[in-house]
Order: structure tokens, then sequence, then C-alpha cells
């Protein structure tokens, strides 16, 4: 079956194109949603107008898509989660979590299914890639944590800050006992 294409469709074509496609696919799917029309020497036609009207589109959406991607390209998101001693999570940090923490830190509306990476099940690094469009794929890091991790954190903050603490009190120490030598010695 030959349609031609009134909008852009991820995977098959850009507005204004002949394509063969399945019967059902056409007649059970493009066909009923306005995505295309049979291609007949009328629709032929009107074939100019919609790839006109679909490259101005595809140009608004491009440079939005180049503003997003470098946004998207500069975001980390830290998750604190449950893990056993070998690093694997007890549970996972799925594809809605990161679309949620990415949705969240940017302030837009991704779809979590343009969001590839699949459930993340082991401790550390990540990277996941954003399919915005055929062109614009960003990547950004994904870090996970332990959930015993960030107390480790604060307890060996608190050793250095006991540490350089005492050797305050050395250095003082010190210091008094040399004035009392001076003061002794006159």
């Amino acid at each position: 079956m030959q349609v031609l294409l009134k909008e852009d469709i991820d995977n098959l074509g850009y507005a204004g194109e002949v394509k063969k496609v399945a019967r059902g696919y056409g007649r059970n799917y493009l066909l009923p949603r306005g995505l295309a029309v049979m291609a007949t020497p009328e629709a032929m036609n009107m074939a100019e107008a919609w790839r006109s009207r679909a490259e101005a589109r595809r140009a608004e959406m491009r440079a939005e898509y180049e503003i997003l991607s470098e946004r998207i390209s500069g975001v980390t998101l830290d998750f604190v989660a449950k893990a056993g001693n070998n690093g694997k999570l007890y549970g996972s940090v799925t594809n809605a979590d990161i679309t949620d923490g990415l949705n969240e830190s940017l302030g837009t509306e991704i779809d979590r299914r343009k969001v590839d990476g699949g459930p993340l099940r082991q401790l550390g690094e990540h990277t996941i890639t954003v399919r915005l469009n055929a062109d614009f794929q960003p990547q950004f890091q994904v870090v996970i944590r332990s959930e015993d991790e960030p107390v480790q954190a604060i307890v060996a903050e608190e050793a250095v800050a006991t540490a350089e603490d005492e050797i305050d009190t050395d250095e003082t120490d010190e210091t008094y006992e040399d004035e009392t030598e001076f003061d002794s010695a006159e």
C-alpha cells in the first residue's frame, strides 16, 4: 500500500514522502490517525505544502532540541538506595525514577519512554541516553550511592575534624610550655 505521509513519523519517514507500508499498518494506524493519506494524484499535489510545513516545524524542533540537549548533558542525578556488600541494589532505579529526577532538575516534561538505560541495579556511575529524536540523543550521568555511604562520609569528616582539633591542641600546649620557660628564666 502506498501512502503519502502528512507528518514526520519515527522509523518511517518525513512529511511529504511517499512510502510503501503494510496494508494493516496503513489502514489501521496511519490513515485513522491522520498521519498519512493514500498516495493518489490529488494527494501528490498537496505533498509540497505538507513538506514545507514539516520543514518549518522540524527547524523549530531542532532549535528546541539543541538547547534541551545542552541542558541534559550537564545534568548529574544522584540516587541513594539500599545495597548489599557486593554493590548490587536490593531494588532498582527505574526509568520512571530517572525521568522524574531529570524532569524535576530541568523543569521539563520528557516522556519516560525516551529515556534509555533500563532499570539500574548496581552502585556507581551510569551513562543514560535520552532519545529526543534521531538527530538528538544527549547523555547524562546517574550516580547511585549506598544508603550506608553518606553515614560513612560523615563519620570520616568527623574523624578528620577530631584529628585537626588534636593537632591544634598539641600546638597550643607547646606554646604555653615555651612561655613558662621564658617566665621562669627572668
